[in-house]
């Protein structure tokens, strides 16, 4: 709830990008308090949901090694690698020949966790100029961006919070923030509608496709597309695997559906699609059937194992689920992989 207009920076009220930008990544943040659960202890997400997910993106980082005329280096950049989970399993999943030419790296704000494969190179940021694939998965939600909500007066204002979760409307918004919204989440001038200004996730992407030189960038994410945003927006937080009221205050993660569509605009390249994960995995091999049951009386522990792979394959290609989460694909001077 809104708790007024009055009131000053002093009351401890700010924008809610400068407010989750400190609690989720701030020296004491939720990615990056010491001896945390990771992401894993608070949500699950298509990594941890099955090891065949990360096979996917193993084929996808073949084909773009083919598209890329299998290079003597090909990089792989895990975006927000989180403990490292993702870039872990692709290279488990991927053919020796390749495995042997890929340079691997994960990029998070967290400290290295023990244990991980001594090839994976961890990094603060991307590395330059990458021939590869680049793979952001639940990345750009995570990209903290400030709130609008219209007042009385049909006037979009940017939404202040404290600390404790309580809100106040602060001034109108203008300049770039005024004309994204106006061109990518345009509000009818009706009290309480509320937007996220998804500028910086923008920015954010180009440059992260800003660093590949050739080769193809992904972003997986909650989506929305214009003519379907949600009227009231989509902040909201998860803390020990259940969804709870977004507070600011380091205790929990901090997340809003990501307007991929904008984000496909912002580099400025051809090429540009967006799918469901849906399609995509099934066009990478993951198609969630059930494995005949003639397999059951001729190898009963392989009818098993391929039943258990499908109902994992079903769980990320589900309606209403994982199925539906956006895949954003940027390919950079190469051709549409996932068609291939």
């Amino acid at each position: 709830m809104t708790a007024g207009t009055a009131g000053t920076a002093r009351d401890g009220f700010r924008g809610w990008r400068e407010a989750a930008e400190e609690a989720l990544y701030g020296p004491d943040g939720f990615y990056r308090r010491p001896g945390g659960a990771g992401p894993a202890g608070h949500f699950r997400t298509s990594v941890h949901a099955s090891p065949l997910f990360a096979g996917a993106v193993a084929r996808l980082l073949c084909r773009v090694d083919e598209a890329l005329g299998r290079p003597p280096a090909l990089d792989l950049v895990d975006m927000a690698a989180g403990r490292g989970e993702l870039v872990t399993g692709v290279l488990s999943a991927l053919p020796a020949d390749v495995a042997d030419r890929v340079r691997p790296y994960a990029v998070e704000l967290a400290g290295r966790p023990e244990g991980l494969d001594g090839r994976v190179e961890w990094r603060a940021a991307p590395p330059e100029r990458v021939t590869g694939l680049l793979f952001a998965n639940e990345w750009l939600d995570n990209v903290p961006v400030d709130v609008a909500e219209v007042d009385a007066s049909g006037v979009p204002r940017r939404v202040l919070v404290r600390a404790d979760g309580t809100e106040r409307l602060g001034e109108p918004l203008t300049g770039p923030e005024a004309a994204w919204l106006a061109r990518w989440w345009p509000l009818p001038a009706e009290e309480g509608l509320r937007a996220e200004i998804g500028l910086p996730r923008d920015e954010a992407w180009a440059a992260a496709v800003g660093t590949l030189e050739r080769g193809l960038a992904v972003a997986v994410d909650y989506a929305h597309t214009a003519g379907a945003r949600p009227p009231f927006g989509t902040l909201t937080a998860f803390r020990e695997g259940r969804e709870t009221a977004p507070v600011p205050d380091g205790s929990r993660d901090l997340t809003a559906h990501v307007a991929l569509d904008a984000c496909a605009a912002a580099p400025a390249l051809p090429g540009a699609r967006l799918l469901t994960q849906r399609d995509a995995l099934r066009t990478l091999g993951v198609t969630g059937g059930r494995p005949p049951l003639s397999l059951a009386g001729t190898d009963p522990a392989g009818y098993v194992r391929a039943l258990a792979a499908a109902g994992e394959a079903a769980e990320l290609t589900a309606a209403g689920g994982l199925g539906d989460f956006g895949w954003l694909a940027q390919p950079v001077g190469t051709g549409d992989v996932l068609t291939g």
